[in-house]
């Protein structure tokens, strides 16, 4: 492995420790790599921080070029092989922790048995994710993109529903209406694409609720498992509950009103190009969003 990937994975794991342990080697083999690096270029790469390694100004951007160099060196490995040859070395992926584990990982195996050679590390929030900073290859975000600088491909689209569990309205009622949804107690998502205004539409005409609840939460997780525990109702996209909406676990409430579709895009790290690493894995998300992750009982 030469120096520049080495550093390229100091930077993405934090510290040399973390990235000795990714690389299997000893931690004084990476330290001495990033020193001749820095004494051959001349300038000064990495500084320590109370929070470990961070790049400099030049080491980000030599970060930058060095990442872009690997993969096309990759890119160019990988068309020499051949079209049918599968794809190798580390993917850095960044997703939302509910979606992905609902959707993504019990596919992974499939995707990763198709490539033998790659190695997948998720970086698992439901905040957005700097790609450059984190090192990330390719990032999958719900909703309004609120930055046209990023290179972005959209991979599909849900809908989006009122949802609460059968014990939950034998407890509380159903609602009929939009107006009625005050007199329950909602569970919210406080980050983009959720808060306590709840739009609706029928017949070309919209009308607005806001909601109440003691619970809000910045993770999705704590939304579903609230309100799979009768504590509530609940604004969510299908792909956040598709086995509980199959099975009746969760029913869907007001189903002649529609609500916002929610896409999924994947977003690329701007200025250069994707990998075809990350080219595979958009399309197999994109192609397994297509086939239901959960089957009737029977099936």
């Amino acid at each position: 492995m030469t120096a520049m990937e080495v550093f390229c994975r100091v930077v993405e794991a934090g510290s040399f420790s973390a990235a000795a342990r990714d690389l299997n080697v000893g931690q004084p083999a990476v330290s001495k790599s990033v020193a001749q690096l820095e004494d051959r270029l001349g300038v000064r790469l990495l500084l320590r921080s109370a929070r470990g390694l961070a790049p400099t100004e030049a080491g980000m951007s030599f970060y930058a070029r060095a990442k872009r160099s690997i993969e096309e060196a990759d890119e160019a490995e990988v068309a020499a092989r051949g079209e049918g040859s599968g794809l190798a070395g580390r993917l850095r992926v960044a997703a939302a922790v509910t979606f992905t584990r609902i959707n993504i990982a019990p596919r992974l195996p499939a995707f990763l048995a198709a490539h033998p050679e790659l190695e997948i590390d998720m970086m698992l929030d439901d905040r957005d994710i700097d790609l450059v900073e984190e090192g990330i290859d390719i990032s999958l975000r719900m909703g309004k993109l609120s930055d046209s600088a990023l290179t972005a491909r959209k991979l599909g689209e849900s809908s989006r529903h009122i949802v609460a569990t059968p014990a939950y309205l034998a407890r509380a009622g159903t609602p009929a209406t939009p107006a009625d949804l005050l007199s329950h107690e909602a569970v919210i998502y406080s980050r983009r694409g959720g808060g306590d205004v709840w739009t609706f539409s029928r017949g070309g005409a919209e009308t607005s609720v806001t909601v109440k609840g003691r619970v809000r939460a910045s993770a999705a997780e704590v939304v579903r498992e609230a309100v799979l525990a009768d504590g509530g109702i609940a604004m969510m996209s299908a792909w956040m509950c598709p086995c509980e909406l199959e099975r009746g676990e969760l029913v869907v409430l007001l189903p002649e009103w529609e609500l916002p579709r929610i896409d999924l895009w994947a977003l690329f790290p701007t200025g250069r190009m994707s990998s075809a690493k990350a080219r595979a894995f958009a399309d197999f998300v994109e192609n397994a969003l297509r086939t239901p992750i959960c089957h009737s009982a029977g099936e």
